[in-house]
């Protein structure tokens, strides 16, 4: 089992736990992500892993509650035990040897770029990293972001930082003469399509995690399969970082949207299920 060491809701759909792993964390590294099960009976969830502590022994993860599988993981406490912890999986990302780096992420997706970043910060690379929500109450991880880059916020609707999209300030950025060894995007399918769109235009290599359509975490249910480079790849076995110019992003964006009627149905299965047994037993 593994103990829940801390909890905190980030926003009101996103939540952070540190997870007492002391083997996960002794080996893991930015880019890579665990599978959990919150009891025997749970779905099980591929999660980036958002932050090590080698010296605590934890692992912190930060989830968006949008399924039932994340319902039911949301209402675990600080004190209670995951059934199952599994990881470090899939490939760090590759950052050796960059020395300036530009990072983006999108909404929840923060939680992936951020131990990039620090990550990056670390190993000494200068580090500019720019982050998009829809509006003030949906910010993540700003004073983390702020800790290890020169940070850029911007919102859709203007309540915070600078109003726009990441795509935005990074124009400008690659307008005023920045030049990144590699752009690192990590956030919502079409967000990604869009950085790599533009970045495209000033010939600078953009990776990517494909983190977002991974489903299983092991490769056997094929959920995260795309096209890279006219190439079939799965997502948590062959990354979950690609190059951006070679993903097929139409084609990952309509296998994304494939079951979100089913979720949405086993959401409301899980809120019902859930509530009904917390009542009966008040």
């Amino acid at each position: 089992m593994f103990k829940i060491l801390e909890k905190k809701a980030l926003n009101p759909t996103v939540v952070k736990m540190v997870i007492e792993a002391p083997l996960i964390a002794k080996k893991a590294k930015a880019g890579q992500f665990i599978i959990l099960r919150s009891d025997d009976h749970s779905e099980r969830i591929p999660l980036t892993i958002a932050d090590i502590d080698q010296s605590r022994g934890s692992i912190t993860i930060i989830f968006q509650i949008v399924g039932a599988a994340t319902y039911k993981l949301n209402m675990l406490e600080a004190g209670d035990e995951l059934h199952d912890f599994v990881g470090p999986l899939g490939r760090a990302s590759e950052i050796e040897g960059l020395k300036k780096v530009c990072v983006i992420g999108g909404g929840v997706g923060c939680a992936i770029a951020y131990p990039v970043a620090k990550a990056l910060h670390e190993q000494g690379s200068e580090v500019i990293a720019v982050a998009g929500f829809r509006n003030r109450d949906l910010v993540i991880l700003e004073d983390e972001f702020n800790a290890v880059s020169q940070f850029y916020l911007v919102s859709d609707d203007g309540s915070t930082g600078q109003q726009g999209l990441v795509t935005d300030v990074l124009r400008q950025l690659l307008d005023q003469g920045e030049q990144f060894d590699e752009v690192i995007a990590i956030g919502p399918l079409v967000m990604m399509k869009f950085v790599c769109q533009l970045t495209k235009e000033y010939n600078v290599k953009t990776v990517v995690s494909m983190n977002p359509i991974m489903i299983d975490g092991t490769g056997m249910c094929g959920g995260c399969r795309l096209t890279v480079g006219n190439e079939v790849k799965f997502a948590c076995v062959d990354g979950p970082d690609f190059d951006g110019a070679l993903v097929d992003f139409d084609e990952a964006i309509a296998r994304s949207k494939m079951y979100q009627q089913q979720e949405r149905h086993m959401y409301d299965e899980a809120c019902n299920l859930l509530n009904k047994g917390v009542s009966q037993d008040a």
